[in-house]
C-alpha cells in the first residue's frame, strides 16, 4: 500500500510537472513607448522603448517601425530563458530597454505621412499554449519639409540687453514659432486682427550676448557696448545688516558658515532662483497690450547704477564674487513714492529675496516691469494701474547698500536695458511702426 501511495504521488507530480510545461503562460510585463518630438522631421526623432519584466521573463522585445505594407526591426533583444520545465530556475524581474532614430533616409522607405511604431513582447509560455504577443504602438506625423516661415515686418534694429519686435507670417503646419536668441527660447503670439499665420514676438536680447547669428527667426511642426564695471566693498556692519534679514525670510536657506558665506549663498544661488522666479511669472502675462507710450523714470532720480554693471565684490581685500547687474538703480530722497512707470497689473507684490520687497507688474505679451528694495508696498497681486499710479515707497531691503530704487525691466523672462523703453523714440521706430499698439 505504502509503495502504491508513493508511486501515484510520483505520478501525479509528473504530471504537474508536464502540465506546467505544457500549458505554463509568462505575466505580462508593462510596456512604455516615448519620443522626443511629437512627430518625425529633418532633425529626425529619437524612440526609446522599455519593459517593466515581472519574475518569470519574457521571450523577447522587438520594437518595430510599419508604414504601409513595409515594416523594419529597429531594434530588439530577445532572452535566454530556462525552459518551462526547469521550475526551480528563477527569473528575477528586470527592465529591458530599446533606442532607435527615426529620419529621412533612415530607414530608406520611410516617406511623408504616417509611420506607427510597434513594441512586441513575446511572452514565455509552454508547448501547448502560445498568447498573444503583448502589443503597444504609438504613431506619428512623418514631414520633411518644413513648415513655411515669412517676415513681415521691417527695421529690425536691436543691440545687446535690448529689445525688439518681429512680425511674421508661419505656414498651417507649424505648432511652434518665435525668436531664439542665444539658448532662449521666447514664443510668438497672434498677431492682433492680422491675417491666418500672422504671428508677433516681443523678445529681449542678453547683455552679454555677442553673436547676432545667436538671434533666430525659427518655426517647427509640433552693436554692444562693453560692460561697464564696479566695485562693491563688503563690511562686516553691511554684511549683518542684510544676510539676516534675508535668510530669515527666505524657506530652506542654508544659514551654516560665517556670514560672508552666507552671504554668497545669496548672492549667487538665491540671485539666480529670484530670476528664475521672475522668468515663471512672466508665463503669466496677459495677451494683450496693457501698456502706452514711452516708460517712466522715477522723478527727480539720479541713475547711480546701469543695465549690464559687471560688479565686483572685495572683502577683506580680496575678491569673493563677481556678478551683472541687470537693471537700473535709481536714487531719489529715501522713501520717495515709486510710479508705476507704465500701466499695468500686479502680478507679484511681496518679499523677494536679493530684491527684498518688490512689486512686479505685467504689461503684457511677457514684458514685465519691476521695483525693487522698497521700504513699503501700497498695491496687490491682480491690481490694475495706471502709469504714474504709486506702488510703493523707496528704502534699502534686500541687497540693497542704501536708499534707492532698483527697476528692472524683462522680456519673456530675460532682463533687457530699461534706458531703450524711457525713449519715445525708440518706442516708435522698434515697436510701434510694427505693432498695433495702444495711444497715449
Amino acid at each position: 500500500m505504502k509503495l502504491r501511495l508513493v508511486l501515484v504521488l510520483l505520478v501525479l507530480a509528473l504530471v504537474a510537472w508536464g502540465s506546467w510545461g505544457l500549458l505554463y503562460v509568462g505575466p505580462e510585463p508593462r510596456l512604455s513607448l516615448e519620443t522626443d518630438r511629437p512627430a518625425v522631421g529633418l532633425p529626425g526623432t529619437a524612440v526609446t522603448a522599455a519593459a517593466e519584466i515581472p519574475a518569470g521573463g519574457i521571450v523577447s522585445l522587438s520594437l518595430l517601425a510599419v508604414q504601409g505594407d513595409h515594416e523594419e526591426v529597429l531594434g530588439e533583444t530577445r532572452a535566454e530563458l530556462p525552459t518551462p520545465w526547469e521550475f526551480w530556475k528563477k527569473v528575477p524581474p528586470r527592465t529591458a530597454g530599446l533606442e532607435a532614430r527615426l529620419a529621412k533616409g533612415s530607414p530608406a522607405w520611410l516617406r511623408e505621412g504616417k509611420v506607427t511604431l510597434r513594441l512586441v513582447a513575446a511572452r514565455r509560455h509552454g508547448l501547448l499554449r502560445h498568447p498573444e504577443p503583448v502589443v503597444l504602438e504609438k504613431t506619428l506625423e512623418v514631414r520633411f519639409r518644413p513648415p513655411s516661415l515669412g517676415v513681415v515686418s521691417t527695421k529690425h534694429y536691436v543691440r545687446q540687453g535690448g529689445a525688439g519686435a518681429v512680425v511674421f507670417r508661419v505656414g498651417p503646419a507649424a505648432v511652434r514659432s518665435g525668436v531664439r536668441v542665444g539658448k532662449v527660447e521666447i514664443p510668438s503670439h497672434p498677431f492682433p486682427g492680422g491675417g491666418e499665420g500672422e504671428r508677433f514676438c516681443l523678445y529681449g536680447v542678453p547683455w552679454n550676448l555677442d553673436d547676432p547669428a545667436e538671434i533666430r527667426l525659427f518655426a517647427e511642426d509640433a552693436a554692444g557696448h562693453p560692460p561697464r564695471r564696479d566695485t562693491i566693498r563688503l563690511s562686516d556692519r553691511f554684511l549683518e545688516r542684510v544676510v539676516p534679514a534675508i535668510a530669515s525670510r527666505t524657506p530652506g536657506f542654508d544659514a551654516s558658515g560665517s556670514l560672508l558665506d552666507q552671504y554668497l549663498r545669496i548672492n549667487g544661488e538665491l540671485r539666480r532662483a529670484n530670476r528664475a522666479k521672475i522668468a515663471e511669472l512672466s508665463r503669466q502675462s496677459e495677451e494683450a497690450f496693457l501698456w502706452h507710450g514711452r516708460f517712466l523714470q522715477l522723478p527727480n532720480s539720479a541713475r547711480r547704477a546701469g543695465y549690464a554693471d559687471d560688479r565686483t565684490y572685495v572683502y577683506g581685500g580680496k575678491v569673493v564674487d563677481r556678478q551683472t547687474h541687470l537693471g537700473l538703480d535709481l536714487a531719489s530722497t529715501a522713501r520717495a513714492p515709486v510710479p508705476a512707470s507704465n500701466s499695468g497689473r500686479v502680478l507679484y507684490a511681496d518679499w523677494l529675496g536679493i530684491y527684498g520687497n518688490v512689486v512686479v507688474l505685467d504689461h503684457g505679451y511677457g514684458l514685465l516691469s519691476l521695483y525693487a528694495h522698497l521700504s513699503s508696498i501700497d498695491v496687490a497681486p491682480g491690481q490694475v494701474v495706471k502709469k504714474g499710479e504709486i506702488l510703493g515707497r523707496t528704502g534699502a531691503t534686500g541687497l540693497a547698500g542704501g536708499d534707492h530704487l532698483h527697476l528692472g525691466i524683462f522680456v519673456s523672462g530675460v532682463a533687457v536695458d530699461p534706458i531703450e523703453w524711457f525713449d519715445a523714440r525708440w518706442i516708435r521706430n522698434n515697436l510701434a511702426d510694427k505693432l498695433p499698439l495702444p495711444g497715449e
